[in-house]
């Protein structure tokens, strides 16, 4: 059965950059909003008259914490109709119908093989709440690489956080880089996504799940790269953005 569409009320916006802001939405009508990591929801938003030109689907950034609060976050995009309603008329109080949670992008019940996350922009918001579902029940892993390509140091959403898991969670690695920021320094990794994942695997291809979300583009060129390695198209799993 698929989720009823409820009320949801934006409690809090947060500005991180000009183009990409975080958002609170709480659904009063229940006491826990209960979801898996990965999962995302869809806004009805009053853009349109038919329903499937309103309704816009975002992953939850924030993870499980037995509240009815959850936390999206969203780029504004050029033309987009969904984005300039919500970077332009919503506020601290402005209800919208919302449903969820939705998808299959989450993580394996068991995890026996290493985990690759790679992702862009705000496809970092899945891998956020995994990672911290990982550490709160203290899920049993493997290596965990989280692979996140950035145009500039500004761009990299939750990097201190994300960081900071790194000693708080064995085995996880954040390993952030970036397209357009200056090459002299030498302390950040240059570049994009592709290269960091297929030094790491080698040649020796240990068992691995590859979760894959962001923009059309690297998804597209990663699962090509993966592929070419001799992983099974089962082994891959995405969410697309855009």
């Amino acid at each position: 059965m698929p989720e009823p569409w409820r009320t949801g009320k934006f409690t809090k916006i947060e500005k991180i950059t000009e183009a990409t802001w975080r958002f609170w939405i709480e659904i009063p009508e229940l006491s826990t909003f209960d979801f898996k990591p990965g999962q995302f929801v869809t806004l009805d938003l009053p853009i349109a008259d038919k329903p499937n030109k309103r309704w816009r689907s975002y992953s939850i950034a924030s993870h499980p914490n037995g509240t009815n609060v959850i936390e999206l976050v969203i780029v504004l995009l050029e033309g987009g109709l969904g984005t300039h309603y919500l970077f332009n008329s919503v506020e601290v109080g402005t209800e919208v119908p919302l449903r969820g949670p939705q998808g299959v992008f989450t993580l394996p019940e068991i995890i026996d093989k290493d985990l690759f996350f790679i992702c862009t922009g705000t496809g970092i918001a899945p891998f956020r709440s995994m990672m911290h579902y990982i550490k709160l029940h203290n899920v049993e892993h493997k290596n965990i690489y989280l692979i996140f390509g950035c145009r500039k140091l500004c761009d990299s959403l939750y990097g201190e956080e994300l960081k900071e898991l790194t000693s708080q969670v064995s085995n996880f690695h954040y390993i952030p880089t970036y397209s357009r920021e200056n090459k002299e320094n030498e302390a950040i990794q240059h570049g994009y996504v592709h290269a960091i994942y297929q030094n790491i695997l080698g040649s020796e291809k240990p068992g691995a799940h590859f979760y894959l979300c962001g923009w059309k583009n690297m998804i597209d060129d990663a699962k090509q790269n993966i592929i070419a390695m001799g992983y099974d198209k089962k082994s891959i799993h995405l969410e697309l953005y855009g």
